[in-house]
C-alpha cells in the first residue's frame, strides 16, 4: 500500500482510461527539473515487478523524459558558457620569457590566465545547470555506465511496450515494441512480439514507429538519397541540406556530453577504481585526452543507425558530395563550388572533387575569389584536426590509445612509427575479405565417390555461382531416425520449448526448430532417443566436410550454426494464400532488392560464408527452395526437397533464396551454416558431442541445464546490492 503511495503522484500525470494518449512518449510534466533518471528506472523496474503497469509507464517515461532533459541541458548551457567572454580559454599562449627568468617564470606566464578561464567556465556551467536542472545542477543527476548502456540498448522501451500492453494500450504497446526491436534486431522475443502485433486488429501500420532515432535518419537523410536516386535533385537538395544541419547538430550534442561526469567515472571504472597515480597535470592530462577521445568518436557514433554495428563510411563528405552533385544539376554552380571545396577539406588530393571544381569555375566562367568553402565544415575539420594532433602527441609522448575513427586524417598529423604500423593492418585482409581460392577438381570428385554422393547439379545448371545440389547424403532409414526425433521433441511431455508455433515468417504455417544441444540434453533426460541425437552430430558433420570439399579445399570450414527445422502447413489457413513460407533474403548480408545492395553489417550474421539445407522428406506440398536474382524478384532456379538431397552455397549476395508456401503436409530441413573464422565455430556442436559421451547420471541426480535460449522480462526481477551500499539497483533477469 505505502509503495502505491509513493507512485500516486506521477500516477496522477497519466491520462484518464477514456481520453486519448499523445503521441509517443510526450513529457509528462513539461518544465518542472528532471529527476534523477537512474532512480526513475530502477523505481520504474519495481512497480513493473510488482505488475503495477500503470505506475511502471508514468516512472519509465519519466526516467527517458529526465535523460532526454539533461542532454539538452548540458548542450545549451555548454554552448552559451562557451561564449562567455570571461570564460573564453586563452586562444595562445604568452611568449616565453628570457633566458634570465627563473624556472617558475614560464608557468606563471601561462597559468594564472588558464586557470582563470577555467575556473570561470566552471563557474558559469554550475549556475547554468542550477537553473536548469534545479538544485545540483548536473552532479545531481549524474547516470551510470551501466545505467547509460541500458538507454543505449533501449531497455526502457522492451519494458515499457509489455506494460502498455497489460494496458491495453495496443498503439503505443506496437511503437514502443518496434523502438526497442529497431536497435535489437536480433532480440527473439521481440521478433515474435512484432509478429504477433502485426496479426492484431487493433494495431495500424502506422504504430510501428521508431520513437528514438533522430530526424536527420528517418527523413531528411533517407528522403533526400531516394530522390535524388530518382534524379529529383532539386526536390533532394533542402532534404540533404537539412540531413547534413541535423548532423553536424547531432554531433555537436554528443560532443557536450562527452563533458559530463560520466565521462570521468568510466575513465575511473577503467582504471580499476585507483584513481590517476600522477599530480595535477598528469590528471588533467589524463581527464583531458578522454574527453577529446570521446569528442572524436562522436562523427563515428552520428554515422551509426541504430541496431547496426558499423557507421556509414565517409559519413560527412559523402553528404557534402551529393550536395554539389545536387546543386550542379540544378545550376546553382556557386553552391557547388562551395560544397566540393568542403569536400577538398577532407581530401585535398581527390581527383573527382578537382575535376568537378574545375567544371564548376568554368562554367562560372569568370574568377569568384570570394567563394570558399562552408564556413560550418571548415570549423568542423580546423576542431577536428586540433583534436587529432593533441591526441597523436599523446600517443606518441604519454603511451596514450587511440584509434582514429576517420579514414581522412591528414598522414603528416601521424607519427611515423604509428603510421608504419597502420600501414600493416591496412594490408592485411582478414579472413571474410579474402576471394574464394580456385579448387582442385579431383578433389572434392574424390570425396563424393568416397561418400557414395552424387553432384545433381552445378552453379552452371543452377543459373548462378556458388551453388551446388548433391544427393545421396542420407538413407531412408537415417531420414526417418532424424524425422522421428524431431517429432519427440515436438511432443508436449517433451518439455523441450519446441512445440509448434507459428512461424516469425508467415501466419499460415507452425515453425518448430531444434539445435544440436537442446536434442543432446533432451536425450540424456530420455524424451528423445540417443540415436537421433548422436545422428544429428554425424550427419551435420559430414555435411561439413563435404560442403568444404566442394567449396573450400584449401581453407577449413567451421559450423557455426546447425538447426533442424519444421515448417507445417495450417489447416484451414491456404485458400488463396499469397506469402511466402520464407521470404527471400542472403544470410551474411542484409539484401536491398530495391538497389541489388547487400549490406553486410548486423542483423545479417555476417561471419557466415556458405550455407547448407539437408532435406529430410517431399511427402508435403509446395516448400521448394529457389534462388533469385538481387532484385528478389527474378527466379534463376529451383529446387524439389527429398530426402538426403543437399543444396549447399555461398551465403552472400551471388545467392538471394527463398522458400515457396508450404500448403500441405509438414517440412523438415537440416540447415546449417558455415564460417571461415575459427572464433565464430558452433560452440554448442562440441557441448552436445561431451554431453553424450557422458556417463548416465543415476537416477534422482539433475541435469544442469546449459541452453542458452533468451527469455522476455520477467516479472521476477533481481536486486543486486552496490558495492558502496547504495539503494539497490535492479536488472533485467536474462
Amino acid at each position: 500500500m505505502f509503495r502505491l503511495l509513493r507512485w500516486l503522484p506521477l500516477l496522477l500525470l497519466l491520462p484518464s482510461p477514456g481520453s486519448p494518449e499523445p503521441p509517443g512518449l510526450a513529457p509528462l510534466s513539461a518544465g518542472a527539473p528532471p529527476q534523477a533518471p537512474d532512480l526513475l528506472y530502477a523505481d520504474g523496474l519495481r512497480a513493473y515487478a510488482a505488475g503495477a503497469w500503470a505506475p511502471a509507464v508514468a516512472l519509465l517515461r519519466e526516467a527517458l523524459r529526465s535523460r532526454a532533459a539533461l542532454g539538452r541541458a548540458r548542450r545549451d548551457c555548454g554552448a552559451r558558457c562557451a561564449a562567455e567572454p570571461g570564460a573564453a580559454l586563452p586562444a595562445m599562449l604568452p611568449a616565453s620569457p628570457g633566458p634570465d627568468s627563473g624556472p617558475g617564470a614560464a608557468r606563471s606566464a601561462w597559468e594564472p590566465l588558464l586557470l582563470r578561464a577555467a575556473l570561470r567556465r566552471a563557474e558559469c556551467l554550475t549556475q547554468c545547470g542550477a537553473r536548469r536542472l534545479g538544485p545540483g545542477g548536473a552532479a545531481r543527476l549524474r547516470v551510470g555506465s551501466a545505467l547509460q548502456d541500458a538507454f543505449r540498448r533501449r531497455e526502457p522501451y522492451n519494458y515499457l511496450q509489455r506494460a502498455y500492453y497489460q494496458l491495453k494500450k495496443l498503439d503505443l504497446a506496437a511503437a514502443t515494441a518496434h523502438t526497442f526491436f529497431v536497435a535489437n534486431p536480433t532480440h527473439l522475443q521481440m521478433r515474435e512480439d512484432m509478429a504477433k502485433y502485426r496479426r492484431m486488429s487493433g494495431v495500424r501500420p502506422q504504430s510501428f514507429r521508431d520513437l528514438e532515432t533522430p530526424p536527420y535518419w528517418q527523413a531528411a537523410y533517407d528522403t533526400g538519397l531516394e530522390l535524388l536516386g530518382r534524379q529529383e535533385a532539386a526536390l533532394a537538395l533542402p532534404w540533404l541540406e537539412e540531413a547534413l544541419q541535423e548532423s553536424l547538430a547531432q554531433v555537436e550534442s554528443c560532443r557536450a556530453g562527452c563533458e559530463g561526469p560520466e565521462e570521468q567515472q568510466k575513465e575511473e571504472e577503467e582504471e580499476g577504481g585507483t584513481g590517476s597515480q600522477g599530480g595535477l597535470y598528469e590528471a588533467i592530462a589524463g581527464h583531458w585526452i578522454g574527453v577529446v577521445q570521446c569528442r572524436q568518436r562522436c562523427v563515428e557514433d552520428t554515422a551509426t543507425r541504430p541496431g547496426r554495428s558499423f557507421p556509414v563510411p565517409d559519413f560527412l563528405p559523402g553528404q557534402l558530395r551529393r550536395l554539389h552533385e545536387a546543386h550542379a544539376q540544378v545550376g546553382n554552380l556557386s553552391q557547388a563550388v562551395e560544397n566540393v571545396l568542403s569536400v577538398l577539406l577532407f581530401y585535398p588530393e581527390d581527383e573527382a572533387a578537382r575535376k568537378a571544381l574545375d567544371q564548376y569555375q568554368a562554367q562560372l566562367g569568370e574568377p569568384r575569389p570570394a567563394l570558399g568553402p562552408r564556413e560550418d565544415i571548415q570549423r568542423f575539420v580546423l576542431r577536428s584536426l586540433g583534436e587529432k594532433r593533441q591526441l597523436y602527441y599523446a600517443v606518441e609522448h604519454l603511451g596514450a590509445s587511440f584509434k582514429d575513427p576517420d579514414p581522412w586524417t591528414p598522414a603528416a598529423f601521424i607519427p611515423e612509427a604509428l603510421r608504419e604500423k597502420l600501414r600493416e593492418d591496412r594490408e592485411k585482409r582478414p579472413w571474410d575479405q579474402e576471394p574464394p581460392q580456385p579448387k582442385p577438381l579431383t578433389h572434392w570428385k574424390d570425396v563424393l565417390l568416397l561418400e557414395g554422393v552424387t553432384l545433381t547439379q552445378d552453379a552452371r545448371q543452377l543459373n548462378g555461382s556458388e551453388r551446388a545440389v548433391l544427393d545421396g547424403l542420407l538413407t531412408p532409414a537415417e531420414c526417418g531416425v532424424l524425422l522421428q526425433l524431431a517429432k519427440d521433441a515436438a511432443e508436449p511431455g517433451a518439455r523441450s520449448g519446441y512445440q509448434g508455433r507459428r512461424s516469425p515468417h508467415t501466419p499460415h504455417e507452425r515453425f518448430e526448430g531444434l539445435t544440436v544441444l537442446k536434442a543432446a540434453q533432451l536425450a540424456r533426460a530420455g524424451a528423445v532417443g540417443s540415436q537421433g541425437a548422436q545422428l544429428l552430430l554425424e550427419v551435420s558433420e559430414r555435411v561439413r566436410s563435404l560442403t568444404q570439399a566442394y567449396f573450400s579445399p584449401d581453407r577449413p570450414l567451421h559450423l557455426s550454426f546447425t538447426h533442424l527445422v519444421c515448417r507445417s502447413a495450417i489447416e484451414g489457413e491456404q485458400a488463396q494464400r499469397m506469402d511466402l513460407s520464407h521470404p527471400v533474403h542472403a544470410d551474411n548480408c542484409v539484401l536491398d532488392p530495391d538497389t541489388g545492395e547487400c549490406w553486410r553489417e548486423p542483423p545479417a550474421y555476417t561471419y557466415r560464408d556458405y550455407s547448407g539445407l539437408l532435406y529430410l522428406n517431399d511427402d508435403f506440398q509446395g516448400g521448394d527452395l529457389f534462388f533469385t536474382e538481387p532484385n528478389a524478384l527474378t527466379v534463376t532456379a529451383q529446387v524439389r526437397p527429398r530426402c538426403g538431397r543437399l543444396v549447399a552455397f555461398s551465403s552472400g549476395v551471388e545467392n538471394p533464396h527463398g522458400v515457396w508456401a508450404v500448403t500441405r503436409g509438414r517440412r523438415c530441413t537440416l540447415a546449417l551454416w558455415h564460417t571461415w573464422a575459427p572464433e565464430h565455430r558452433e560452440q554448442e556442436w562440441t557441448e552436445a558431442k561431451e554431453l553424450l559421451q557422458e556417463p548416465e547420471k543415476e537416477e534422482g541426480e539433475e541435469m544442469p541445464s546449459r541452453d542458452p535460449a533468451p527469455e522476455p522480462p520477467s516479472p521476477r526481477l533481481q536486486r543486486v546490492q552496490d558495492k558502496a551500499g547504495k539503494p539497490p539497483r535492479v536488472r533485467e533477469e536474462l
